[in-house]
């Protein structure tokens, strides 16, 4: 059986917002209130017309970005971090993020508009890979410095770097040199 190629559920956004901030290069589209706002807009997640973006939303922005993180970490071997799910929750909240009927379908979105609406956006993707399992594909690079976020297509969910020859080459030099060196 062949792999798909495709991310399901639009995790692709998830991936692309956690992704906002590079460590290595020292790059962070959350850094200011503008980047943020430009972030959000470029991706349709603000509707036209919104009203315009706070210290306080970029602030969320950024502690929601960090516990998305923070759990595709814990999915790569990480620690789990309990305060991760609680920032999503308070995510959640704070954009009315429920279920929505009409006619015979139902879509989980947001009952807000602006920062917090776009915030809670974010989490659909997350909470339809949950229901399916395809959640835990998504990881965080475990290679030092890097954390950048993955959808895992190995078959058998093992993946732990980004880029095998990038931070997985690195990591695998640094063991050996350290085996060398004793």
């Amino acid at each position: 059986m062949a792999m798909t190629t495709q991310i399901p559920h639009n995790l692709d956004l998830v991936i692309d917002f956690v992704n906002t901030v590079e460590y290595d290069i020292g790059s962070d589209s959350l850094a200011t209130v503008d980047g943020a706002a430009t972030w959000l807009n470029e991706r349709g997640l603000l509707e036209p017309g919104a009203t315009a973006l706070t210290s306080s939303d970029r602030q969320s922005a950024v502690a929601l970005r960090e516990a998305l993180r923070s759990l595709m970490l814990a999915h790569n071997g990480g620690p789990p971090d309990p305060a991760a799910a609680e920032a999503m929750e308070v995510a959640a909240r704070r954009g009315e993020l429920a279920v929505h009927f009409e006619g015979d379908g139902a879509e989980l979105r947001p009952g807000v508009g602006g920062a917090r609406g776009a915030l809670a956006r974010l989490l659909v993707p997350v909470a339809e890979g949950i229901r399916d399992g395809s959640w835990t594909r998504v990881k965080a690079c475990r290679g030092d410095g890097c954390r950048w976020a993955f959808y895992d297509r190995s078959r058998n969910r093992s993946a732990r770097w980004c880029e095998m020859a990038v931070c997985g080459n690195r990591t695998k030099v640094r063991a050996y040199r350290a085996r060398g060196a004793r």
